[in-house]
């Protein structure tokens, strides 16, 4: 029997994890359930803090730990899916091919950044969608300082006012002032096309947020959008012309294109629809968990965000349940209750809040401690030892908080 897993992101490692996890408890053996993990690198991409500077230091090998589960690791980048015959072809770095057969396939691909057809945004846009973006515009920053001082050199505009724009425009001063010198002026602007920042924040933090802002001299623009842009502006939807040489692009993510392969009902993000177990219902033998998935959290009526909060339990639910199904025990339904935000604010500190109000608990240093401990510690991989991986793992247990 074989589980297949495609994805190295939170939500692929915890359900490689997690499904090891109960085969180990069940006594099965690697041979008896196998369980591969299928991607690019075996590597975790540390997503969440891709708005920081030196973004290339921000992975976390994991092929020690997969090693150390007995999960066996592929490399290579999924193409295709057959649902009916439950194979995958998988493209190697090589330029072959290779075909796996599963018994349960775990969808975890992950999510992308939407980025729509707007006129110079492919050739002259930055994110930190993915390392190679953010490392793209770590170099980009770094360049400035050989450019005249003049114009908009000193000038970024960040489209998208959610939570990634404003991680990254409240960083974005400091980290112009490590490159161009302290005594630089940088000039950071989020362009929000709702009639408020922070729109999915709600009105208790967002006045916290907006004071942060100001502290941290972002500038705002909201109820408009960038509707075209080149190498030294970027032209607004009300008109207003601003001369910018880094626009940064944090405007929406999709889920990966490799979920419309599967034969099922899927959301306006292209989220996979799933049951209570991360089952996609309509396909036989194929779970989606992360950002791939769309799965209540509750009965209230929450479901879960593509995050790195949910993807890490979801993950954890999926490889537990993919294995239940082969070893035949019963399933875990997967829930999350618990939801909490922490919004790092750069030198303002940072805002945590819990509960799906969002009722804010800390702000300031000492939020901002809270932070770094959930950057710097919480969401790496468990270290590579057997029974501390596994423990790791267990979905009841998973990101509670």
């Amino acid at each position: 029997m074989r589980i297949v897993i495609i994805g190295a992101g939170f939500a692929g490692m915890y359900a490689a994890l997690s499904a090891a996890r109960l085969r180990d408890i069940q006594g099965a053996s690697p041979e008896e359930l196998e369980i591969a993990l299928v991607a690019p690198e075996p590597t975790l991409v540390i997503r969440p803090r891709l708005y920081e500077a030196k973004p290339e230091t921000l992975t976390a090998p994991l092929l020690d730990v997969l090693k150390s589960i007995d999960v066996v690791y592929v490399q290579g980048s999924a193409e295709t899916v057959d649902t009916k015959s439950r194979m995958l072809q998988v493209a190697t770095a090589k330029g072959t091919r290779k075909t796996l057969s599963y018994d349960r396939l775990v969808v975890a691909t992950g999510s992308r950044l939407f980025r729509p057809n707007i006129p110079g945004l492919a050739e002259h846009g930055f994110s930190v969608d993915s390392l190679d973006d953010a490392v793209a515009l770590d170099r980009h920053l770094h360049s400035l300082a050989d450019r005249p001082a003049r114009n908009g050199r000193d000038t970024v505009v960040v489209a998208g006012g959610g939570f990634t724009g404003i991680e990254a425009a409240t960083e974005m001063p400091a980290r112009l002032r490590a490159i161009l010198g302290k005594d630089a002026k940088p000039r950071v602007i989020i362009v929000e096309r709702n009639g408020a920042i922070a729109p999915d924040m709600g009105a208790g933090p967002r006045p916290i947020i907006e004071d942060a802002l100001r502290k941290v001299g972002v500038e705002t623009r909201v109820g408009a959008g960038v509707t075209s842009l080149d190498e030294t502006a970027v032209t607004l939807s009300n008109g207003e012309r601003i001369e910018a040489e880094t626009v940064v692009w944090a405007a929406g993510i999709r889920a990966a294109p490799l979920t419309q392969q599967i034969p099922a009902e899927r959301d306006n993000f292209g989220r996979l629809l799933v049951d209570q177990d991360l089952r996609v219902t309509s396909v036989p033998g194929v779970f989606a968990t992360g950002d791939a998935a769309k799965a209540a959290c509750d009965d209230a009526g929450n479901f879960a965000l593509m995050s790195c909060q949910h993807a890490t339990r979801m993950g954890a639910f999926a490889g537990n349940n993919a294995a239940a199904e082969l070893l035949g025990v019963p399933t875990k339904p997967y829930h999350q209750k618990a939801y909490v935000t922490c919004l790092d604010l750069g030198e303002a500190g940072a805002l945590f809040t819990r509960g799906w109000e969002r009722k804010v608990e800390i702000v300031g240093e000492v939020a901002k401690k809270t932070k770094h401990e959930i950057n710097t510690v919480w969401i790496y991989p468990p270290r590579a030892e057997r029974a501390a991986a596994l423990a790791s793992a267990d979905p009841d247990h998973v990101t509670e908080v």
